[in-house]
């Protein structure tokens, strides 16, 4: 679909193209949301089919998050990964065109928290996540058996969790990204009757020996490049860390800086672990959508890409740029 008045900053006019007419359609946009069922190869083709037009392509999809040239990026983690385009570009013998993509949502929860921690380095992490039907493109109406129902089991969620964060935590080789080697990270993956929030249960141990104190004043503190450029949809504090000892809760905590910030509590020393803590985020704003659309305004403001045509820019946003969802 092509937002085709985004000056007014609404969907007055809405065209529906066919995501396979790939020169039809990025004639028209300065670049790509991606989002598609497809199967992987399928998606990986299309969108270097949409790059290779000079097109640059912002992915949800996971079919690229292992390509070495390909940045996988949360924007306040590891937006320096962002430097691997300009050699995926030479492979792909484009000079504007390029895919960017988002890590899955499910380690948003805890993956932000554990990046705050880095100075201490963190040795060991078990994480359980406890995942909304949202993430499943779900709701209650379309999935009722899910209504006061468990299920202990996500197709694939469990190693995207466990090795995802090392590449977010990875450094760039010779134009490719290699993934971090430590923390051990271990997870399970559970569906919970919740609509939208995903939350973590986490224990980690580290090779220093934090206080409480030095943990939470590193989670309040941590800011990334969208706080440093004030970028439209960052959130101001991306972390908070929440006293009670009953939060964060989905009902009272996943909107926080509008969806895009991410709660901390319960930190508390563990009697095997060092320490142990509950995350939570909210899985299609700052977990997928919402995500994709600051990673864009990251890239706008690195200047990575610029707009093909001749669309006005205006200040406070995205909404001088057309764009396509696939």
């Amino acid at each position: 679909m092509e937002n085709a008045d985004s000056d007014a900053g609404s969907s007055e006019k809405i065209v529906v193209k066919n995501v396979n007419e790939v020169e039809n359609v990025s004639k028209d946009v300065d670049f790509v949301f991606s989002a598609v069922d497809m199967t992987k190869e399928e998606i990986k083709k299309i969108e270097e089919e949409y790059a290779k037009t000079e097109t640059p392509v912002v992915s949800n999809n996971s079919a690229h998050r292992w390509t070495p040239d390909v940045p996988m990026i949360v924007p306040e983690i590891n937006p320096e990964h962002l430097e691997v385009i300009e050699s995926q570009k030479k492979r792909l013998g484009t000079k504007r065109g390029f895919v960017c993509v988002k890590p899955n949502c499910s380690i948003q929860s805890y993956a932000p928290a554990l990046t705050a921690w880095r100075k201490f380095e963190p040795t060991v992490v078990v994480a359980t996540t406890y995942q909304a039907i949202s993430g499943a493109g779900k709701t209650f109406k379309d999935w009722p058996e899910m209504e006061h129902n468990i299920i202990p089991y996500i197709g694939g969620e469990e190693e995207k969790s466990e090795q995802e964060p090392l590449r977010l935590w990875g450094k760039v080789v010779d134009g490719k990204i290699e993934k971090a080697q430590t923390p051990l990270i271990t997870s399970q993956c559970i569906r919970v009757p919740v609509l939208d929030g995903h939350t973590a249960a986490a224990f980690v141990n580290f090779k220093q020996k934090p206080t409480k104190e030095e943990l939470i004043q590193a989670l309040v503190e941590f800011k990334g490049a969208p706080q440093e450029l004030n970028l439209p949809s960052a959130p101001k504090q991306f972390i908070q860390y929440l006293e009670e000892d009953d939060r964060p809760q989905v009902a009272l905590d996943v909107n926080y800086q509008n969806g895009f910030g991410v709660s901390i509590g319960r930190l508390r020393e563990d009697s095997y672990f060092d320490w142990k803590f509950v995350g939570l985020s909210h899985n299609t704003v700052r977990g997928a959508a919402g995500g994709a659309v600051l990673m864009a305004e990251l890239l706008k403001a690195k200047v990575i890409f610029q707009p093909n045509n001749q669309i006005p820019i205006r200040k406070g946003g995205l909404s001088w740029i057309s764009i396509v969802f696939l």
